[in-house]
């Protein structure tokens, strides 16, 4: 995962990354076995470029998926992640730009697979289950990411980050369309863009409507659950 944009110049923190410990004032050729001196204890490893980035998104997304947890502090955040919260503050700007990096890797993981469906997949109706499938099992496998995706996490955040996640059912919904649109010329529909347009509201509802059961249910109730006899009524 990578989040969407870098910390401005300037922006500081402690530097728990930068300790490295136990470094010998000699050099190994002259430590002699045996002569009651304790072996030298090894070096930190210093995260690469990056990856202390990830881990904070990671560990964000996994508490997320703990009972009672729709709202993660950055003192939280940063106990679980054994740093301080100046230390997450080197990475992001914001608690909100985290959020944006979780957004921006439902995004990306989603639409990639969207894509190849339309790519690969040439009858129209199948083009539509498959992205809905793949858009429930997405929430199903991440389940701190489907409360990002209903916007439950986002409660007490930045608006800007509820607008991007309806963008993204705007585009799921825009995806839905154009398939049904096919899929409705092809039944030979006398009104194939009125047709599209209103199955493709409808599908689009369906699909929050399970994700937000599955993350109000305490992730209980599968997303996925009878999810082919569902696609069936929406597009027989």
């Amino acid at each position: 995962m990578t989040p969407s944009s870098d910390l401005p110049a300037g922006a500081t923190g402690d530097s728990e990354e930068d300790v490295s410990v136990g470094a010998s004032p000699l050099p190994d050729e002259a430590i002699v076995p045996g002569a009651g001196r304790a072996a030298p204890l090894p070096a930190r490893k210093r995260p690469r470029p990056g990856e202390r980035r990830v881990q904070i998104l990671e560990t964000l997304a996994t508490m997320l998926q703990e009972p009672g947890a729709e709202r993660v502090t950055t003192a939280a955040l940063a106990a679980k992640l054994d740093v301080s919260e100046a230390a997450l503050y080197r990475h992001f700007a914001s608690k909100a730009q985290m959020f944006e990096g979780l957004i921006e890797f439902i995004e990306q993981s989603v639409f990639t697979l969207v894509n190849q469906i339309v790519e690969r997949e040439s009858d129209a109706g199948t083009q539509v289950q498959r992205v809905l499938a793949v858009l429930l099992q997405f929430g199903e496998k991440n389940p701190g990411m489907t409360r990002v995706m209903v916007g439950d996490a986002l409660v007490f955040e930045n608006d800007r980050l509820t607008a991007r996640m309806n963008q993204f059912f705007e585009r799921i919904e825009s995806q839905l369309r154009q398939s049904l649109r096919q899929h409705a010329e092809g039944k030979g529909s006398t009104t194939p863009t009125v047709d599209a347009s209103a199955q493709a509201s409808a599908l689009t509802a369906f699909a929050i409507g399970r994700l937000q059961r599955f993350a109000r249910s305490g992730f209980r109730k599968s997303p996925t659950e009878h999810l082919d006899v569902a696609l069936r009524l929406f597009t027989a």
